[in-house]
């Protein structure tokens, strides 16, 4: 049996490479940031090549670190940040624009055009979506709309559309595959996903050519080899899957009412709800959680746009904290934010408000507000925000969870894990590894290969880290929820006259 898995983890900010071993425990990790381009107010960009160049780097790395050699590695998932938008010319392999990015806001006012034309439902019937800018559909469309020759170019089949897992196998592959995931297609907003299929009616309404989509295939299957060129010998591409349902995948939250949060840019709350989509009355999506064997499993789920990317926020513009954990130092020296709140809707709200005009919003400030209180309350503003999608959730899959499991960089922070527990008034579980982004990534790879056997086998991989218990006063908890409740509506529609 080969020595690893190799799961590559294509974030939102940066690139990982991670290899594990069978009992999925990391054996070697390398990381590198890449650019983030922000061209106007709510647009937010990618070099895609930059993507391409620091991902090989990195899996070149974390092989290095090991001495591991092609024959070594078992087999390849991708994981990645979903809904950017890569178009590139079919031949040459060179993007016809930047990579446009999950959080960018620029087709709001062309998704407000479909909403008043009545398509809200036929979309969401179709594709379990809420008509946002936040997919990657609209994006495609900017991009055909408005660089120059490409829509040309895309109906006569000169060019290529794929989110960042399927630009990634194309790479890999020196372009002889051309697919996407079902989990990863159905974030497009142009998938139908009960028929698994693209859907010909948006597709003209958006006046989108077909012949520039992947091919949709299952989560875990072989999508091809990689070209010996890049790691010495060809490694099978098994596994790929968006990052938050890689994360379910993970945290092994294989039954119906399963359900974790990721704590990443963003943040993202989801819950298996089995081989039947469950259709959201409140805001949520449903989504595809992944395709596996010959059986398709959904998820519904609540996107918070802002969570990590709030403390970077801090570090980089702020320029309140030189890294990420000085912000949970920084916190701890208050024991609560003084009466001030942070809305971090910098490109408007996700569930349930689904707000593309919010903009980030403090208030509540006295003049016995300092830098701590501050900090704690940026901090604070994600455990809310996941407070208010869980409630959601519940509500809409008639289940009262017992516990939520946990992922994630922010997730290693105690004191926002017991603020979360403190709110939710439910307890809160991490595991050892809060790297099951990447884990699921390997784990459908490994299945697809062999390495592992069955979802038993994985099952006894998952081991707990600490649970972190409710322990506030009931009228605590409501007067500080209300506080919060009453700052978001001061961030509501702040951008639309």
């Amino acid at each position: 049996m080969p020595k690893y898995m190799m799961a590559l983890d294509a974030g939102t900010t940066s690139n990982r490479c991670i290899l594990f071993n069978h009992e999925g425990e990391i054996c070697s990790v390398a990381q590198k940031e890449f650019r983030q381009i922000y061209p106007n107010p709510g647009w937010v960009e990618h070099n895609a090549e930059e993507i391409w160049n620091t991902q090989l780097a990195v899996a070149r790395e974390a092989m290095e670190k090991v001495g591991a050699k092609a024959e070594d590695i078992g087999g390849i998932g991708i994981t990645n940040q979903r809904e950017t938008t890569i178009v590139w010319d079919k031949f040459t392999g060179e993007p016809v624009y930047n990579a446009i990015v999950w959080q960018c806001r620029r087709t709001s006012k062309y998704v407000d055009s479909l909403k008043a034309k009545g398509l809200t439902e036929p979309f969401r019937e179709k594709t379990g979506l809420v008509l946002d800018a936040y997919f990657s559909a609209t994006k495609l469309r900017w991009i055909l709309e408005n660089v120059p020759e490409t829509r040309e170019r895309a109906e006569k089949g000169e060019l290529l559309f794929g989110t960042v897992e399927t630009w990634l196998i194309w790479k890999l592959t020196k372009g002889k595959v051309h697919i996407t995931d079902y989990s990863n297609a159905s974030r497009t907003m142009m998938f139908n996903i009960t028929a698994l299929e693209w859907d010909r009616a948006i597709l003209s309404e958006l006046d989108i050519p077909e012949c520039m989509l992947p091919t949709p295939m299952p989560s875990s299957c072989i999508y091809g080899e990689t070209d010996p060129e890049f790691f010495g010998g060809p490694i099978k591409i098994g596994g790929a899957g968006g990052d938050q349902q890689c994360a379910l995948f993970g945290q092994t939250c294989f039954k119906p009412g399963d359900a974790k949060n990721t704590y990443g840019t963003g943040c993202f709350l989801l819950m298996n709800t089995g081989e039947k989509p469950a259709f959201s009355l409140h805001g949520l999506v449903t989504t595809i959680a992944w395709g596996l064997g010959n059986k398709v499993y959904y998820a519904l789920e609540g996107s918070v746009f802002v969570a990590g990317a709030s403390i970077q926020w801090l570090r980089d513009e702020m320029h309140m904290i030189d890294s990420a954990p000085e912000a949970d130092y920084m916190a701890s020296r208050v024991k609560d934010t003084n009466g001030c709140y942070v809305v971090p809707a910098f490109t408007g709200l996700g569930a349930p408000y689904w707000d593309q005009y919010a903009r980030g919003t403090i208030v509540g400030l006295t003049r016995g507000v300092n830098k701590y209180h501050f900090i704690r309350a940026v901090e604070e503003s994600i455990d809310y925000s996941v407070y208010d999608v869980l409630q959601i959730m519940k509500e809409d899959a008639g289940i009262k969870l017992s516990v939520l499991k946990v992922d994630g960089g922010a997730s290693r922070s105690n004191i926002m894990m017991q603020f979360q527990a403190d709110i939710n008034d439910a307890p809160i579980i991490r595991p050892k590894c809060i790297e099951t982004t990447a884990m699921g990534a390997a784990y459908l790879a490994g299945l697809a290969t062999g390495y592992w056997k069955d979802l038993e086998e994985i099952k006894n991989n998952w081991k707990e880290d600490q649970m972190f218990s409710p322990d506030m006063q009931e009228d605590d908890r409501r007067t500080r929820i209300h506080g919060w409740h009453k700052a978001v509506k001061t961030a509501q529609s702040w951008v639309n006259n």
